[in-house]
């Protein structure tokens, strides 16, 4: 349903995130309008206020897009709700623990006839797509990416990430490789390093060494134990020269002169993209992230590090 305020939708998953970036760019966008939360603990101010999304669901059927919040280990049985409920759905990064359950949510998307989103936020930063304009045509001879960053900092007390479907490092790791594919050739993984702390079920940090059919190789260094400046960076040796993102893509330079960006709104952006998928009735699935991860663990070689405590 489409009021003068928007397409109406409702958060699923009142943490850090929704807080810190959903609900703000919905609060933003002319295209949306908050309709309702969903949440085990939290409420948001102004809205309806579900503990379980069947309930809202079942309540609400006015609301026609769900944007899921939650962790990716439960989010699967949640998108599958949700697209049964006939609703659209968008999914937060990483779409789900596995790529299989992934694509079985394409499938019921299509068989619904409803819109499904896998969000890949640091896509939409200022200077990720000039930087894939600027590539276009140019042969790229070497890829490094050094991604470094506190993981008290940004995942304070958020167990989840070290269980088996967290992703750990690669929970911000994948963000580098939502950039690189956005921007390159395809690429695969042929070695992988995950640096394993004794008492923990998911990687701390993780090196992995990729390649590609154009020749070109990619090395990428994560690290979650990174303290004081956090480190975003990835750098494109190419026969016309050398292009630095950093800051996650907020910044570009070629040949070491700063290029023009724009405004840091990643966010505001997957809900603009979301309002074109909704008005266009198509999805937007691309695995290619996934894939990459999905493949550094079963290449890895796993190493035994340091216990980690909050």
């Amino acid at each position: 349903m489409v009021s003068e305020a928007g397409t109406k939708i409702a958060v699923v998953g009142i943490g850090k995130i929704a807080r810190d970036q959903h609900l703000p760019s919905i609060a933003r966008s002319a295209e949306f309008e908050l309709a309702a939360a969903v949440s085990r603990h939290g409420k948001v101010d102004g809205v309806d206020n579900y503990t379980d999304l069947e309930t809202m669901l079942r309540e609400r059927p006015d609301i026609p897009a769900v944007a899921l919040c939650v962790p990716p280990v439960p989010r699967y049985a949640m998108a599958v709700a949700a697209l049964r409920a006939g609703r659209h759905v968008l999914l937060e990064k990483p779409p789900g623990t596995t790529v299989g359950e992934v694509e079985a949510l394409v499938e019921l998307a299509r068989e619904k006839n409803v819109t499904l989103f896998a969000t890949w936020h640091s896509r939409f930063a200022p200077c990720v797509e000039p930087a894939r304009r600027w590539l276009q045509g140019k042969a790229v001879r070497h890829i490094d990416i050094v991604w470094k960053e506190d993981v008290r900092r940004w995942h304070p007390g958020q167990a989840w990430i070290w269980e088996p479907g967290g992703f750990g490092v690669f929970d911000p790791g994948i963000n580098a490789l939502s950039i690189l594919t956005a921007i390159v050739q395809p690429v695969f993984v042929t070695e992988a390093t995950l640096k394993m702390p004794e008492n923990r079920q998911t990687p701390i940090a993780a090196n992995l060494l990729m390649s590609s059919l154009a020749g070109f190789r990619v090395t990428a260094d994560f690290d979650w134990r990174q303290e004081g400046p956090q480190t975003w960076d990835i750098r494109i040796e190419t026969e016309a020269g050398l292009l630095l993102l950093s800051e996650g893509g907020s910044r570009m330079s070629i040949d070491g002169h700063e290029q023009p960006s724009g405004l840091e709104a990643e966010y505001d952006g997957i809900y603009h993209r979301f309002a074109e998928l909704l008005k266009a009735g198509e999805s937007d699935v691309d695995l290619a992230p996934h894939r990459l991860v999905a493949d550094a663990f079963l290449l890895g070689r796993k190493v035994d590090v340091e216990a980690f405590h909050e």
